[in-house]
């Protein structure tokens, strides 16, 4: 019984999975007729739960579009080359395995001490997106989730005194690549139960995965703390980002504060207010 118990919940959290991502696709337009769309692959359990989800999609999607996976070996010391390369023949999938150093240029430009983490994404990304334009993608597909976006968003809140986070499909600051994020609408914690079911081959970030006192480590287990004390606040963040409203807000760049002028509503001898007047009235 136990078993059948655990398959049931397997299958469950395979559908709620597929669904929330076959969701922010459907919500963001991320996959069209045609696309061809390289999967970046780093060997964490995000990014292996994303190929894994997209493949499954593939096969039942109402649209054509291809799956090619990229992996930057970046040189850490001990990085298992041929873990991903067996793993992706299993697959039957295109694949393609891109080599350049970038290990030893993040050690030897940020101090010891510092967090490695901002100089090694953007060394990365530049190689990624340049190889998309090489074997002509139309989409770059990373794994980010909800908690990676709410943890984005109090990152910059608390140390960029900026109000954003990651949006789940952005065109790249050079104008030639659209970056989708097909996990946007799933918990972390499915992520991780998904790659236990599937037994996916991890393999350990040793370049910045080590370091201590971390900024997003720190936000992650703020999150956590709020989470276990209010359960469901970081729906209710995620559902705030996708609810903003700017006249609420501070920035004369998305609202014209300067521009606002008192309204009067025109009231019809019986003393009703227009309706259409009133909602106006409301949404202001």
């Amino acid at each position: 019984m136990s078993g059948r118990k655990n398959q049931l919940e397997a299958n469950k959290l395979q559908k709620r999975l597929r669904r929330n991502v076959g969701k922010a696709v459907a919500d963001y337009a991320m996959i069209e007729d045609g696309d061809r769309i390289m999967v970046c692959l780093s060997g964490g359990k995000d990014s292996y739960a994303m190929l894994d989800i997209l493949m499954n999609l593939q096969k039942n999607a109402p649209v054509d579009f291809e799956l090619i996976a990229v992996n930057l070996d970046q040189k850490q010391p001990g990085f298992p080359e041929q873990v991903l390369p067996t793993y992706l023949d299993g697959l039957g999938i295109e694949y393609h395995i891109l080599e350049k150093d970038t290990y030893s240029i993040v050690t030897s430009k940020i101090p010891e001490g510092k967090t490695y983490c901002s100089l090694c994404s953007r060394l990365r990304r530049g190689t990624l997106y340049g190889f998309a334009e090489q074997i002509g993608a139309t989409k770059v597909a990373l794994g980010h989730h909800r908690d990676d976006i709410v943890e984005t968003l109090f990152l910059n809140m608390f140390y960029q005194g900026k109000l954003k986070a990651m949006p789940p499909k952005l065109l790249s600051d050079d104008k030639k690549n659209i970056l989708i994020r097909p996990l946007a609408y799933c918990r972390e914690s499915d992520l991780i139960e998904l790659a236990e079911l599937k037994q996916f081959p991890i393999i350990p970030c040793n370049l910045c995965g080590s370091q201590a006192g971390l900024q997003r480590n720190a936000v992650k287990d703020m999150l956590k703390q709020w989470e276990r004390q209010f359960p469901g606040r970081i729906d209710a963040i995620f559902g705030a980002i996708k609810n903003v409203a700017p006249s609420q807000l501070a920035d004369t760049e998305l609202f014209d504060f300067t521009g606002l002028t008192r309204g009067v509503l025109d009231i019809d001898p019986s003393g009703h207010v227009e309706i259409e007047q009133l909602i106006q009235a409301i949404n202001v």
